[in-house]
């Protein structure tokens, strides 16, 4: 694992897992937690790669992602942009919330835990 920054973005890497798939998700998460302001300029694919010390095609991969998922935008003669929509965010932040919840039921279930027990364990859990 090895921590490498580009401007206020902090990423940290796994180099024995795909690289892209690693930023689209680790993006994702910064989108989903307000940490990217809506609408703000990524990097150019340049340097990004060269901050990130990162072959410039995992970054045009990576910003495809984000586009195909409706998490940014390219304007042409401008760059690549966030999205300026919150009710995208918003939907994203409510996905990946769905989907940490469905792994934690089936594993709950899995355990043999009922539902009321879980949401016992939930109540008394500290949400700091």
């Amino acid at each position: 694992m090895e921590t490498r920054v580009v401007g206020s973005y902090r990423f940290i890497l796994d180099f024995s897992q795909p690289i892209y798939e690693q930023l689209v998700q680790q993006f994702r998460q910064m989108l989903a937690k307000g940490e990217i302001e809506l609408g703000s300029k990524l990097p150019s694919v340049r340097d990004f790669a060269v901050q990130m010390k990162i072959n410039p095609s995992t970054v045009v991969r990576t910003y495809q992602e984000l586009e195909r998922d409706g998490l940014c935008e390219k304007r042409r003669g401008q760059g690549t942009f966030i999205t300026s929509s919150a009710s995208q965010v918003s939907e994203l932040r409510k996905e990946m919330a769905e989907g940490a919840l469905g792994s934690f039921v089936r594993t709950l279930q899995i355990l043999g835990v009922t539902r009321e027990e879980a949401q016992k364990m939930i109540a008394e859990v500290d949400w700091k």
